[in-house]
């Protein structure tokens, strides 16, 4: 594999983790952001069943390096996120032809979570850009037959606004995140002041159930003497999930806590002495980032689990100084209720070559993330998604 390119702004290099740990840059390029370049080899080291990991050192002319941006290959299904007669259709397909609409991606971004651009905001426009001329051509080198910005927050779009340049890469909305601010004095001060009387019953009935049952939670930054009932507890929620991506490994676990212990917080919670819930979060910056979750469906239902995970996650945060809390994509509905608002959360699609792309723009509009669920259009802030329009109602017609 072909691993410098020229483009106009200098070389780029393709680098797998081992090169790249050797610059300096590699702990300065996300060192802002509550994944940091731990985060990123952690995952390169963990996930690589399913993942292709490299990363691209962008050189001014002269030689000079100026940033490192994370890329990674996966065989990505197209019709995941379509409609289900689509998914039936394809299914059929499949049955005789496995890999049909199923193609190589070359992404930009973390193959877990967000992405971002290296650097601080002065050098984001110049690192995208750099980083946007080399990816078609790393693409063709290497049989990827899309380029795709992975889950990019609307706050850079200013610096990807590039990207849109002469149709080059076309933007669309992903499946977004959630957050609530947490300016209460506890979580019956948030359910009083933010939540709606009907949602406040709500909750009060179900934390009656649970009124006098042992429910214990703690909280780790470490879980090797349980990783094997954490993950057992992601596994069922994973299982579950219609929208798959990465899948973590007990590996992961492992390492998150061990080398990220300044960040890594495990909540779990117990009944009976048996661990029947858990919540992987990262805490940075006055924000706590509720990443995956964990439950024994055998009890979550009946328990109310989710909710009391919730309850006790924000509990916790409260009494520790935090901000903000921020959720990752799906569940939307229970999420609308507790009063969240959305993070919406970018894709840049682009085809390798001049036909695909004109195939993938006919085509996008159907298999668009967010097209899935309903309920995102009723979150209030809805309209930041891009680019498609919030669906109006139909006018009301008086008849006589």
């Amino acid at each position: 594999m072909e691993k410098t390119f020229e483009t106009s702004f200098g070389r780029v290099r393709l680098l797998s983790l081992e090169e790249v740990r050797g610059s300096a840059l590699w702990a300065e390029c996300f060192g802002r952001l509550a994944k940091d370049h731990r985060f990123y080899e952690i995952a390169d080291q963990t996930l690589r069943g399913d993942f292709e990991f490299r990363y691209l050192l962008l050189e001014a002319h002269g030689g000079e390096a100026r940033a490192i941006q994370p890329l990674f290959f996966v065989d990505q299904d197209l019709v995941m996120t379509g409609p289900k007669f689509v998914r039936v259709m394809v299914a059929a397909i499949r049955a005789f032809f496995p890999r049909f609409l199923r193609l190589r991606m070359l992404m930009s971004g973390c193959v877990a979570g967000e992405g971002h651009p290296p650097g601080t905001e002065e050098e984001w426009s110049w690192n995208v850009a750099a980083t946007a001329e080399a990816l078609p051509k790393l693409a063709k080198k290497t049989g990827a037959w899309f380029v795709i910005w992975k889950d990019w927050p609307v706050g850079y779009r200013d610096a990807c606004q590039g990207l849109l340049k002469n149709g080059r890469f076309m933007r669309v909305a992903s499946m977004p995140a959630t957050q609530l601010m947490l300016g209460f004095g506890g979580f019956e001060d948030y359910m009083g002041r933010h939540l709606s009387h009907a949602m406040r019953k709500n909750l009060r009935r179900k934390f009656k159930v649970t009124r006098g049952i042992p429910i214990t939670m703690t909280v780790v930054t470490d879980v090797a003497d349980v990783v094997d009932e954490v993950h057992a507890l992601y596994e069922q929620v994973f299982s579950r999930s219609t929208l798959k991506f990465e899948r973590l490994t007990k590996e992961f676990l492992l390492q998150f806590g061990k080398r990220m212990p300044d960040r890594a917080r495990f909540f779990l919670w117990r009944h009976e002495g048996r661990l029947v819930a858990c919540s992987i979060c990262l805490v940075h910056d006055g924000t706590i980032y509720d990443e995956y979750l964990g439950l024994d469906y055998s009890v979550a239902l009946s328990l109310h689990l989710y909710f009391v995970t919730i309850r006790d996650v924000l509990t916790w945060a409260m009494a520790n100084g935090i901000e903000r809390y921020y959720s990752t994509p799906l569940n939307y509905d229970p999420k609308l209720h507790l009063g969240f608002t959305l993070t919406p959360l970018d894709l840049y699609v682009a085809g390798a070559s001049p036909l695909l792309h004109a195939v993938i723009r006919r085509f996008l509009p159907w298999i668009e993330p967010t097209r899935m669920d309903p309920v995102l259009r009723q979150f209030p802030n809805a309209e930041a998604m891009s680019p498609l329009p919030v669906p109006q109602p139909e006018p009301c017609v008086r008849t006589q």
